[in-house]
């Protein structure tokens, strides 16, 4: 299968070993837009791409500037749309509602999303959505079995909209606990961080899914007190309360879970034990790229026949 794999140059997120995954498992033409050209695919795509050449292709693309040019979009054959961002479209944001309205425009694109439940959400939508979860850079992040000086800590972003809850519940939290909340830069610096970290505040608050830091903190050895998303995305995940994650639900029930950790020192190991495992084996960009190309290969939902007026500016390149 050739697929024709269209992501942002400039992200916050380094994924390059995700991209790496997925062109290990299918002849892979990998390139990365800048703003501009996500801003103008409609030129792009006129200057650089011949779409007969590909069996799929796939957009890892910012949300704000695909919703603009659907007209366009909606003219490219063999369509499937990698999504990390979907959640929002089922919480209070600037985006609520807009990636069912987008697709609804594009019902034959596939949408590769990173939660279950909002999976479950649109193809109950009459969407074809299929799940893919999120994960880990597994060249970048690994248990170096150091020892573990911050208890318990958060690193990452709260300033976003979509964070509020997020730092909601961080700010209750270390209100009552020793909580460290910090930044760091990527690769290195934060590896090392989550190296020290014992325990591990996932609060993932409204979200519906789980973000990608769960799992890095998971492959490199933290306890993972997660904000728990449901039974269906848990199981969906392999993730088991107290086996090999902690789940909470509010301030106290994570307070009375920490201090049972605290005062079993080998069930918390063993819980950073298996869920390390669980990352390692499940999680890793590796296999996330495997699991991305296997849902690109079943046959896609036919197309709808092109307008008059999208056959017109197709041929004049409007």
């Amino acid at each position: 299968m050739k697929v024709l794999f269209l992501v942002q140059k400039d992200q916050r997120a380094i994924l390059d070993r995700l991209y790496e995954g997925v062109a290990a498992h299918c002849e892979c033409d990998l390139r990365w837009l800048s703003s501009d050209e996500q801003r103008n695919l409609r030129r792009y795509f006129r200057r650089e791409v011949d779409v007969a050449q590909y069996d799929r292709i796939v957009f890892f693309l910012r949300f704000k500037q695909e919703i603009r040019q659907v007209g366009f979009i909606r003219t490219i054959p063999n369509l499937v749309i990698l999504e990390h961002d979907a959640y929002q479209n089922y919480i209070p944001c600037k985006y609520t509602g807009k990636f069912s309205a987008h697709y609804r425009k594009l019902p034959w694109a596939r949408v590769i999303s990173s939660g279950f439940v909002v999976t479950e959400r649109l193809r109950s939508e009459g969407f074809d959505a299929v799940f893919v979860p999120k994960g880990y850079d597994q060249t970048q992040l690994e248990d170096q079995g150091r020892e573990r000086d911050i208890e318990l800590a958060f690193v990452g972003s709260t300033n976003s909209v979509a964070y509020s809850g997020r730092k909601a519940l961080l700010d209750e939290l270390a209100g009552v606990e020793p909580l460290v909340v910090t930044r760091t830069k990527s690769g290195e610096e934060y590896r090392d961080t989550l190296n020290r970290i014992r325990y591990f505040v996932s609060a993932d608050v409204g979200m519906g899914e789980f973000m990608i830091k769960n799992f890095e903190a998971m492959a490199c050895g933290c306890v993972l007190l997660a904000y728990d998303q449901g039974e269906a995305e848990s199981q969906a995940l392999g993730l088991l309360d107290m086996q090999n994650v902690v789940f909470y639900q509010n301030i106290a029930q994570l307070q009375q879970k920490l201090a049972l950790l605290r005062s079993d020192p080998e069930l918390a190991q063993r819980i950073a034990r298996n869920g390390r495992e669980l990352a390692v084996s499940q999680f890793s960009f590796a296999r996330i790229g495997q699991r991305i190309v296997e849902e690109l290969e079943p046959a896609l939902r036919v197309r709808a026949p092109l307008s008059l007026l999208e056959k017109v500016r197709l041929k004049l390149g409007i």
